[in-house]
């Protein structure tokens, strides 16, 4: 007999059944009224989720790398210089993005497991007298090394230069599941995907523009057709995945009825245990701090010598559970626990002891029971119920 086990990497992350539901729909005829009652609850959810009163939302047949290429090309013109933070795999796809653009990119190297750098942001922005550089991207959660990065203290290196570029955010693997308050940080642009914290498929790339944002889209020069969202602003202008944006309504609905801070503060408990078996298990976070530490993924080194992509491998094939694999600079070097979306207390149990059964059986000093034990002191000690109406 075959069973669904739960998934813990970073994204597609594990889906309510409501929202699976709300997705398996009839055909219906986009063109009509009753598609309206689709759309705008979707965005008016989204920008909910966003924490905004006045975003512009957009949203894509695509993935979070679509709503990259939204970000740029219908703000920035061929030439324009970026300021943006490189500190992983995402960050270096949007950096190469940039660069296939015709865009200039000033790029601030960062090791794979820091947080973006705030102060060196600061400083070449107050070099920038003459104000060269049109935007500034940052990466929130980067989800190949489990780092969150302070885009709050970003945004007051802009503000305190006085400097007039854009702020652009990917919040891919943060945004529905870590705070992120796009008016009160005053991101002009803000990038995430239907399949991490909106708890959906792959599908939809969802895109929040700022006022300013949309001034600029008026001058931006770089060639955009599917991505133009002037072609957004009457009848969606493909044939849409109705399904998808259904549930996406419904999807927002959840997070808002289970109550923001609540969510995220589910995120950071549901962590702290995943973290708290870390430190049980004698290894040690990709990321290098405590403010670097991501409340979605945690990317786990392993012993030096030892392939991690051993044990995403074992784990698949023999207990049928998937982690996530290390990428780029970190591929064998970490192996990552996705604890986002639809994730519970009980669940992340269940991932902690699919990873120390793992690791035992691959022959790492790993004493079972001990990752569980540390993660359940954590969870008696502040217990979460999961996301409401899940089932």
């Amino acid at each position: 007999m075959s069973f669904q086990h739960p998934v813990f990497i970073p994204g597609p992350t594990n889906m309510p059944e409501a929202i699976r539901r709300a997705c398996d729909m009839p055909t219906m005829d986009h063109r009509s009224a009753a598609f309206e009652g689709i759309i705008t609850p979707a965005k008016d959810g989204v920008r909910k989720v966003l924490q905004s009163d006045d975003a512009e939302v957009f949203i894509f047949p695509a993935t979070g790398t679509g709503g990259w290429e939204t970000a740029i090309t219908n703000t920035l013109s061929p030439g324009d210089k970026v300021l943006v933070g490189r500190n992983g795999m995402f960050s270096h796809k949007w950096i190469d993005m940039c660069q296939r653009h015709g865009l200039e990119a000033i790029v601030l190297e960062h090791r794979w497991g820091e947080g973006l750098d705030a102060s060196r942001y600061a400083e070449v922005l107050c070099e920038d007298s003459a104000h060269e550089i049109k935007a500034v991207l940052a990466t929130h959660n980067e989800t190949a090394t489990g780092v969150r990065s302070d885009i709050k203290a970003i945004r007051t290196a802009i503000d305190d230069t006085n400097h007039p570029a854009l702020f652009m955010i990917d919040g891919v693997s943060s945004i529905g599941s870590m705070d992120f308050r796009f008016d009160e940080w005053k991101v002009d642009v803000a990038v995430t995907g239907s399949q991490k914290g909106f708890m959906l498929p792959p599908g939809l790339a969802i895109v929040g523009f700022s006022p300013k944002a949309m001034a600029a889209i008026s001058t931006a020069k770089l060639p955009r057709t599917y991505f133009d969202v002037v072609d957004m602003g009457g009848p969606f202008p493909y044939t849409p995945p109705v399904g998808l944006l259904n549930g996406l309504a419904l999807a927002c609905d959840m997070l808002l009825d289970e109550g923001l801070e609540n969510v995220f503060a589910r995120h950071a408990r549901i962590a702290s245990g995943v973290r708290a078996a870390i430190d049980a298990w004698g290894l040690e976070l990709c990321a290098e701090t405590p403010a670097a530490y991501s409340d979605t993924v945690s990317a786990i080194l392993t012993p030096k010598g030892f392939n991690a992509a051993d044990i995403c491998a074992h784990a698949a094939n023999t207990y049928q559970v998937a982690f996530g694999g290390g990428l780029g600079e970190v591929a064998g070097k970490v192996f990552r626990i996705g604890h986002l979306g639809m994730m519970s207390d009980v669940m992340a149990l269940s991932g902690i002891a699919t990873a120390e059964m793992t690791m035992a059986d691959l022959g790492l000093n790993i004493e079972l029971g001990s990752g569980v034990a540390a993660a359940q002191e954590i969870y008696r000690a502040k217990p979460g119920n999961g996301i409401k109406k899940a089932a």
